[in-house]
């Protein structure tokens, strides 16, 4: 195929181009926010530089790999271009000005952070990179992926990383040395572009979790695969969003595109405190006017499926009452018992014809109220991917809501009856054991780890909350 006819066929959507020259051999590597633009214009009547000109004389064929967004496609060109070492990116290569990665490997649990001075310091470092902004958005989506700590200073407690499940949390000993070492080695396979070996790794160590029941440890290792499989070679086979749409349909068996989405998710602290939100994505984007949170007001101790009956109830309801859109899908956090339990709601509410799903947590199966078995779609699956990015973020908007409400809670505990526990002492103790189960379980002498609490206020509070 002629090389421009070639052009004209590539997609309008980020990621990462291959010049090529004869024999197949690659001699420039380069990103882009849309793949046909930017190749594009390689080859438009304009004047170039003599460096420019000798590359585009030099192109016979192009290939390319899409990426979920252009931060995403800078981490893959950097690896490309150390791998390839491609003719015409020298320049990149050997410029000491752009941003580097610098991988903390000399402490004990390290982080990564952007720099732009390489030192002998026993660091690794990683790079150099085009786009210092881009670079600090791919590192986002690498500590997402990875879980590894973003804080300066290793803190005493955990923090709200943790409980939104992006940080394996080692200040508060949820994560040992090994553990945490093994995280940075595959860090460190990603960043010198050795993907596979890294997806090999996590599905072994998924099937392992999951044969000994693990199944926390599973999804962990599932949520991971499924983010960093957008980043491999198989990446062109991705969708763009209108596309992960009609895919969805498809599988789905829905009459028609789901442009709007509502997902609803409940959290809440051993029974206290109990939420709900509901989020709603739009033509596959995040629509943050409409979010919706909910304090639960009719279900008393641990009841999940009560609680999703609830939330689902009172937001159709409003629904009806303002005479709002009805949403093309309604995406539940959970089970087959959690869908059918929102489905009973909606059909007293005589919305029974709203298309429904659930996604469980263990195994990321997907259930449809008239399926008996589950829907199990491919840890790379783009409609997999899109589903997975709405429930987190109903997740995300859950947790947030509840880490507030905790800290009211706070306010009102029974540490405001016991002498010598203040409103300092008290907000120390709620972070540090997380909540007051947390402190009733906690032994008397991890309650002294706490700044203020000798032990004779350690024995009062293990005598008081019981």
């Amino acid at each position: 195929m002629d090389i421009k006819e070639k052009i004209k066929k590539l997609p309008e959507a980020p990621g990462v181009y291959l010049m090529k020259g004869k024999n197949g051999a690659v001699i420039y590597v380069g990103k882009a926010a849309s793949l046909k633009k930017r190749v594009a214009s390689y080859f438009r009547n304009r004047p170039v530089s003599a460096r420019l000109s000798a590359l585009i004389d030099n192109i016979e064929d192009v290939d390319f790999m899409v990426t979920s967004n252009e931060a995403e496609a800078l981490i893959l060109e950097a690896a490309l271009i150390k791998s390839r070492r491609p003719k015409y990116n020298v320049a990149l290569r050997d410029d000491k000005n752009y941003p580097l990665l610098k991988l903390t490997v000399n402490e004990r649990f390290p982080k990564l952070i952007i720099t732009r001075q390489k030192r002998n310091d026993g660091a690794m470092y990683f790079g150099p990179y085009t786009s210092a902004r881009l670079l600090r958005e791919a590192v986002n989506f690498l500590r997402r992926a990875f879980l590894f700590r973003t804080c300066n200073k290793l803190p005493k407690t955990v923090c709200l990383n943790y409980y939104l499940k992006q940080c394996l949390a080692p200040c508060g000993g949820k994560s040992d040395e090994k553990a945490y070492r093994g995280v940075v080695n595959q860090v460190i396979m990603f960043l010198d572009g050795r993907r596979p070996e890294v997806l090999k790794e996590l599905e072994e160590k998924m099937n392992a979790a999951a044969v000994q029941k693990k199944y926390e440890e599973a999804t962990r290792y599932r949520d991971q695969i499924s983010a960093l499989t957008q980043f491999i070679e198989n990446g062109r086979e991705r969708y763009a969003v209108n596309n992960q749409l009609q895919a969805m349909k498809g599988i789905l068996g829905l009459k028609k595109e789901p442009a709007i989405i509502e997902a609803f998710d409940v959290s809440n602290i051993s029974g206290k405190e109990a939420v709900g939100s509901m989020i709603i994505f739009k033509e596959g984007k995040p629509h943050k006017q409409g979010y919706r949170k909910f304090r639960i007001k009719d279900t008393a101790g641990i009841d999940d499926y009560r609680m999703m009956r609830e939330i689902v109830r009172r937001s159709f309801q409003r629904l009806l009452d303002e005479g709002r859109q009805h949403p093309d899908l309604v995406v539940i956090d959970g089970g087959k018992g959690h869908l059918l339990c929102a489905k009973e709601e909606l059909d007293k509410l005589g919305l029974g014809g709203i298309p429904m799903m659930s996604i469980a947590k263990e195994f990321e199966h997907i259930f449809l109220p008239d399926r008996p078995q589950p829907v199990k779609l491919p840890a790379n699956s783009p409609v997999l991917y899109l589903i997975q990015r709405i429930r987190d973020e109903a997740h995300r908007f859950a947790i947030r809501y509840h880490k507030g409400l905790r800290g009211k809670l706070v306010e009102e505990s029974v540490l405001d009856s016991i002498n010598g526990i203040g409103p300092k002492r008290k907000t120390d103790l709620i972070k540090y054991f997380g909540s007051i189960e947390g402190i009733k379980k906690a032994p008397t002498a991890d309650l002294m780890r706490v700044r203020g609490i000798n032990k004779r206020l350690a024995d009062e509070i293990k005598k008081r909350i019981v």
